[in-house]
């Protein structure tokens, strides 16, 4: 499949939920070996909230039912203004 055919279909979204969740259990395997930052509490938020607007984005190229792309976005809202939440200053 080429690059092209992978925009056109909306196939590239795919690849890239696959590699933020390779990223994902990098950083989480890397944490339980070293005990360094970021701790999966830290990343997690950002990267659940990245992944549903992309699945938003996946069924919205895809032809999906409205309601199915407002689930998904609507859904990304909590895990985002957790994210925000962590990232408060004391």
């Amino acid at each position: 499949m080429s690059i092209a055919a992978l925009f056109s279909s909306g196939r590239i979204v795919e690849v890239i939920l696959g590699l933020m969740l390779l990223e994902a259990l990098v950083l989480a395997l890397w944490h339980r070996q070293t005990g360094k930052p970021p701790a999966p509490s830290q990343f997690l938020p950002t990267l659940i909230s990245g992944a549903l607007l992309l699945v938003a984005l996946r069924a919205a190229l895809g032809g999906a039912a409205w309601p199915w792309i407002a689930l998904c976005l609507c859904a990304a809202l909590p895990a985002h203004l957790l994210d925000l939440w962590g990232r408060r200053r004391p």
